[in-house]
């Protein structure tokens, strides 16, 4: 007789819509919560945010009184929504509701970690390369996730993701925008492809780490504009050279013509540039864009040059052209017959060139995460989601993403953005549905939340929350504290 086989007893996970049936000791489809037992347990730790201590200030007179003799102050725990878990149903009180006093303040933060189908990631890449044109489609394995934006100064912008891209076109698309967007997020490296073929971009983009294209890595962002770089180093070039080009894709400078030139008492030279004149000394559009000097398709700068004016230029004119990040540059002489012809560059000049890449910052690719918080997300903090958003406006709510400082968009809703760089590692994860899982955290008054009508018979003290199983990390570069009184309106009551 054949041996019966033991069926293996699944738990059901309601923590997202998905609704996963998970076997003892193994994760659901989100990789975010198990069955421990026939026990449905969230895998990360809770995280808190550790402020540092603050020094005691000097205590003279009566004030010596009232020491209790520690030498620190207002060591701020914030229990960030970092491994919280979600709220789902919808209608739920957030996973932790806590509460502490904050210089006599009773402070409580709503802690939950969203279902953001309405999300994106918008990248800031520091480069003068051209990696696509406006409206280019992303692409990362072969599957649309966002498009180019306006180009910023010295920088290259990306709109990823959002909810066209996650649930509006094939399931491979919104699986792989989850993925794209879950990592970025992460600060992960993600291998993107702008563009179509004939003209298509390879950019590897790690939040705070330098962009790499078609396998180059950037070190510089620019300085400025050419017309830029003309005005911050004219005075620096007027002894050195008798004219110098600054080779940019948007605005190239001549000393010469140019204000800063012309106030210095430089000599015209009768030079020609190709391209579309603007005001004295600017030009645009001198070459096509693309990944040379300055962000065009130029490799050799004398390209972009006409014929000099023969009744204006003279033989042995020193001629200096340069990129905007000072990373290229080359130094001619004219002849007999006004041809710029490659010399040897004096040691100034080469200090020059020095001194631009000198004053460029170092080349960054930035995420910033960007989501809405709806009407569901809301209903774990308030029984009326409408009196949160408007205790938002009202500075009355402070709102934080892991703990980081969260823009808050004008206009209707809570559409928030948050520097990933900010935010504790690993923040962010998902849901198959696909969405992604973010911690957003609401910080108010315990009077303000009992006025908003929120879950108050949840709220506990942060001491309960903490345990030896709790992650704890130190607040982002910016320092930023979601309960320093300065963020509140009430402040100007006191």
């Amino acid at each position: 007789m054949a041996e019966r086989r033991v069926r293996e007893e699944k738990i059901r996970c309601d923590a997202c819509p998905v609704m996963c049936f998970i076997a003892d000791g193994k994760p659901g489809a989100c990789d975010r919560y198990a069955n421990h037992g026939g026990e449905l347990v969230r895998l990360d730790p809770l995280t808190i945010v550790e402020h540092s201590a603050e020094l005691v200030p000097f205590l003279q007179g009566d004030e010596a009184g009232d020491w209790d003799g520690d030498v620190v102050k207002g060591h701020r725990r914030f229990v960030t929504a970092v491994g919280a878990g979600t709220t789902y149903p919808d209608y739920k009180p957030a996973p932790f509701i806590v509460s502490q006093e904050i210089e006599g303040v009773d402070m409580v933060t709503v802690v939950t970690e969203g279902i953001f189908s309405y999300c994106g990631a918008k990248v800031k890449i520091d480069t003068d390369r051209h990696i696509g044109d406006e409206r280019d489609v992303v692409r990362v394995d072969g599957e649309p996730i966002g498009h180019v934006m306006t180009s910023e100064y010295g920088s290259k912008m990306l709109s990823l993701g959002g909810v066209e891209h996650l649930t509006g076109g094939s399931k491979k698309e919104g699986r792989v925008t989850c993925d794209a967007l879950m990592a970025l997020c992460n600060r992960e490296a993600v291998e993107m492809v702008i563009g179509e073929e004939d003209h298509a971009t390879t950019v590897m983009v790690q939040a705070g780490e330098a962009p790499v294209i078609n396998g180059q890595r950037e070190t510089l962002m620019r300085v400025g504009c050419g017309s830029a770089a003309i005005g911050m180093f004219a005075k620096q070039w007027r002894d050195i050279v008798d004219e110098v080009v600054v080779v940019d894709d948007h605005i190239t400078g001549v000393l010469s013509e140019h204000q800063a030139g012309q106030v210095l008492g430089v000599p015209p030279t009768g030079i020609r540039i190709k391209g579309r004149r603007s005001t004295p000394g600017r030009y645009f559009q001198v070459a096509e864009p693309g990944l040379g000097w300055g962000g065009t398709d130029i490799e050799d700068p004398l390209t972009i040059l006409d014929t000099w004016k023969p009744n204006v230029a003279w033989e042995g004119l020193r001629l200096f052209m340069v990129s905007t990040t000072g990373e290229q540059w080359a130094y001619y002489e004219l002849d007999s017959d006004l041809v710029p012809q490659a010399g040897e560059a004096p040691e100034a000049v080469r200090l020059s060139a020095e001194r631009i890449a000198e004053n460029c910052e170092p080349s960054v690719s930035s995420v910033l995460f960007m989501g809405g918080a709806g009407g569901s997300l809301r209903a774990g903090v308030t029984e009326n989601p409408v009196r949160l958003t408007r205790s938002v406006r009202e500075a009355l709510a402070k709102v934080s993403c892991g703990g980081a400082e969260a823009y808050v968009w004008p206009g209707g809703g809570i559409t928030v953005m948050a520097d990933v760089m900010e935010m504790p590692s690993n923040s962010f994860g998902y849901v198959p549905t696909p969405a992604i899982v973010a911690p957003i955290e609401f910080t108010m008054r315990v009077s303000d939340y009992a006025a908003l009508g929120g879950h108050v018979e949840e709220i506990r003290p942060v001491e309960v929350v903490l345990g030896d199983e709790t992650r704890k990390v130190g607040p982002g570069a910016a320092g930023h504290d979601p309960m320093e009184k300065g963020h509140y309106r009430w402040r100007d009551d006191e």
